[in-house]
C-alpha cells in the first residue's frame, strides 16, 4: 500500500519562499478580504520540548503536489465587531476610490481648464 504523504510546514506569511508566495497571491488576490473565510485559529497548547504555552495563531493552508503549508497570518480577529468595522471601512475606502473622491491632492480646487466659457452653450438661456 503506497501512502501519499505530504510534508507539512508551518511558516509565517512574511517568510514564504517566492514560489509559495506566488501561490498564496494567486489564491488570495485581494488579500485579507479574500482569505478571511479560510482563516482558522490554531491553539497548539503546550510545547512538549520546553513545557511552555504556545501562543494561538491564525493561519490559512496552501497546498502543493508535495507539501502542505500552514501559513501564519498576523491578525487578531477575536473580536467580530472589530473585523466587521474593518471590513466596512475597507469597503467604504474602495467605493471612494472608484467614485474618484480620493487620490486628489489636497487644496487643489481649480478646474483643469481656466477657460470655463468654452463649456457654456445655447442651453443656458433656456433655463431662464
Amino acid at each position: 500500500m503506497i501512502s501519499d504523504v505530504k510534508h507539512r510546514h508551518v511558516i509565517s506569511q512574511e517568510n514564504l519562499p517566492a514560489d509559495i508566495a506566488q501561490l498564496f497571491n494567486d489564491k488570495y488576490p485581494k488579500g485579507f478580504s479574500d482569505l478571511l473565510p479560510d482563516l482558522v485559529k490554531y491553539s497548539p497548547g503546550i510545547n512538549p520540548r520546553t513545557g511552555k504555552q504556545i501562543e494561538p495563531f491564525y493561519a490559512v493552508t496552501i497546498e502543493t503536489e508535495t507539501d502542505i503549508y500552514l501559513v501564519k497570518i498576523k491578525v487578531d480577529i477575536d473580536n467580530p465587531e472589530d473585523v466587521e468595522r474593518w471590513l466596512e471601512g475597507e469597503e467604504e475606502a474602495e467605493a471612494e476610490e472608484v467614485a474618484g473622491t480620493t487620490g486628489a491632492p489636497e487644496g487643489d480646487d481649480t478646474l483643469p481648464d481656466d477657460n470655463i466659457s468654452q463649456y457654456g452653450g445655447d442651453d443656458d438661456s433656456a433655463d431662464a
